[in-house]
């Protein structure tokens, strides 16, 4: 998988769910550079990293190169610190159209819901 945030996350599973979801299981680098300076002494994943994530994530799942075109009701519900949560679950919703793929994601850590959001990303 290719990705841009260099050993920030391992996809440690994934599968297809009957209705045509994904559902990703994956583990943050709690020692990545990023959690140094966001934020030093207490360290926060980037909002715009859990994006870039999502994306890659439906990359990977489409086999398509992907442009972010929107995303809407994005809501950060819960901090993200990668030394206390940082296995995640991502579950994607992804609607594939000609022009476009439509995600819903919501993504959490245990029981905690940590983002949902709503993107459109061009083919």
């Amino acid at each position: 998988m290719q990705t841009i945030l260099t050993d920030f996350y391992i996809l440690n599973s994934s599968e297809k769910a009957e209705n045509g979801s994904f559902v990703a299981n994956i583990s943050l680098n709690k020692d990545h550079e990023i959690f140094k300076g966001h934020f030093p002494g207490n360290p926060v994943t980037p909002g715009v990293c859990m994006m870039q994530i999502v994306k890659e994530l439906t990359e990977e799942f489409t086999g398509k190169k992907l442009f972010l075109k929107s995303a809407s009701n994005v809501k950060f519900m819960a901090i993200i610190n990668p030394f206390e949560t940082p296995d995640l679950m991502l579950q994607l919703d992804i609607n594939e159209g000609e022009e476009e793929i439509k995600v819903k994601n919501t993504t959490s850590f245990g029981e905690t819901i940590a983002l949902k959001m709503s993107v459109n990303y061009k083919k």
